[in-house]
């Protein structure tokens, strides 16, 4: 092969899409472009204007904003989903290995997951170390945009379109609103200005929280939050100077805050914090040790099935069906599953 030729990505997939006119549909192209538009779309996120700069990490990378919903309304793309989305990418990668955008073989480095009704991820944030990055946070950048995410996301196991979703006004933290018993926040619903939740109607409900995480909200709000509206007029409680705080943003921020270097651990991966490239904003989804959205919303009902807390309990406030939850988000070993069974059984 020779020497790789500059190409950028949109211009790839436009040539792409051309040489497939004659060996596919115009409406399997249209579903072809979709889903390259997604990968467009992180490329110009991350900065990669040439596909001659794509390496491996790149590449997991972009599995994983993929399948935390990256390009989609959705919190978490279904496996079939996604090993549908990185074949259409492997097939691209291939075309552009064939016109020296990138090395021949470059295309076999895309991981398509399995989609077999056991292959669920394995990647979740251990209860242990949200506690660590909590008690951080806590010390450090109390009642900080940062703080609220993850305190919220951990104390309610939401998912990220539902912090995403809440206003200022879905608060009750004094208690004192009818039928409380304490302080709540107040999921909604509200497809028709721009924050749908995951199940509709159905995943509208009240999440009780402590008197602590009442008080860190009420200082956020107090003295942190940016005092914003979005584009529907509406006060969102996570915001930013451009309004409701953005999917990727609320990533970014899981990213950052999971490595142990960030909160002072020494680096399980034996890299040097000043020369490790997971530093960079761009790279710190590809540390082994980071972890999404969705792994702290996995290790929170974890935490809950350690705890023996009532299943009951745990579907209703994470918004999930006991199928679901045992299939994606129980993180127990199965060692751990046996001996909290031998705890319910006779002589044993």
């Amino acid at each position: 092969m020779g020497d790789l030729q500059p190409l950028a990505p949109r211009e790839a997939i436009t040539l792409y899409l051309d040489a497939r006119r004659d060996d596919t549909t115009e409406n399997t192209r249209e579903g072809q472009l979709y889903r390259l538009r997604a990968f467009a779309t992180w490329c110009e996120e991350e900065g990669i204007g040439n596909l001659n700069d794509l390496d491996g990490r790149d590449l997991y990378a972009y599995r994983i904003w993929r399948r935390e919903g990256g390009y989609s309304d959705s919190d978490e793309l279904a496996p079939s989903t996604l090993r549908g989305d990185l074949a259409t990418l492997r097939a691209f990668l291939r075309f552009c290995g064939d016109i020296d955008a990138v090395p021949t073989e470059f295309f076999d480095r895309v991981p398509l997951p399995s989609v077999s009704g056991h292959d669920v991820s394995e990647s979740t944030l251990d209860p242990e170390r949200a506690e660590v990055i909590l008690d951080y946070l806590g010390e450090y950048e109390y009642a900080s945009r940062t703080h609220v995410i993850v305190l919220l996301l951990w104390h309610t196991g939401c998912r990220m379109g539902a912090l995403r979703a809440l206003d200022v006004g879905d608060l009750d933290l004094d208690g004192d609103r009818p039928q409380a018993d304490g302080p709540g926040v107040h999921f909604v619903h509200r497809p028709d200005a721009g924050t749908p939740l995951k199940n509709k109607a159905k995943s509208q409900r009240w999440n009780s929280v402590s008197g602590y995480v009442a008080r860190v909200l009420r200082a956020y709000i107090d003295d942190r939050r940016v005092p914003v509206l979005d584009e529907y007029g509406r006060e969102p409680l996570i915001s930013t100077e451009n309004g409701r705080i953005a999917r990727s943003t609320i990533r970014g921020t899981l990213y950052r805050v999971t490595r142990p270097c960030w909160y002072g651990e020494e680096c399980p991966h034996d890299e040097d914090p000043e020369t490790c490239e997971f530093q960079r904003q761009a790279r710190m989804s590809s540390c082994p040790s980071s972890r999404s959205p969705h792994d702290v919303r996995s290790g929170r009902l974890t935490y809950y099935r350690l705890h023996e807390t009532d299943r009951t309990v745990v579907s209703d406030r994470m918004d999930a069906s006991n199928d679901i939850l045992d299939k994606h988000y129980d993180r127990r070993s199965e060692r751990r599953k046996a001996e909290q069974r031998r705890s319910h059984l006779p002589d044993s």
